[in-house]
């Protein structure tokens, strides 16, 4: 995220038997995608968010073959924020940060939910260390 803003917003799509159709994690006030290159997204859909919740942030990362630290940690964003909207939305807010992650909507159709979450910047963000010192390591 190129900017300090890293105010995002989880969209999660589940359908009648409460399995994931599909979720996008993108930043609140332009809109742009964080992370999705991961191959997160396409893991997850068709299971039970009962299955996704309980998905581990390590075995992810070995399933998906990430190696750089980028991937990995625009994978744990992804991560974390679809597996709070998830627990959020069966109840399970003892195991949520609420005050960094918080159910904004939850929409009902015939065939499908609608769920928007906001996400807050952390506390404190990890250092970052640029490209030109990563490339001569």
């Amino acid at each position: 995220m190129p900017c300090k803003d890293t105010t995002a917003q989880v969209t999660v799509i589940l359908d009648e038997e409460d399995c994931l159709v599909t979720f996008d994690f993108s930043k609140l006030t332009c809109q742009k995608a964080v992370g999705g290159g991961t191959g997160f997204v396409d893991l997850c859909k068709g299971k039970h968010i009962d299955e996704v919740i309980k998905l581990e942030f390590s075995d992810l990362v070995a399933d998906l073959g990430l190696t750089g630290s980028e991937e990995q940690f625009l994978l744990y964003l992804e991560w974390d924020a679809l597996g709070a909207a998830l627990n959020q939305y069966q109840g399970g807010f003892s195991e949520v940060d609420t005050d960094r992650y918080q159910i904004a909507t939850i929409a009902y159709e015939s065939d499908q939910v609608e769920i928007r979450q906001m996400v807050s910047s952390p506390k404190e963000m990890p250092k970052l260390i640029p490209c030109r010192k990563r490339e001569a390591s």
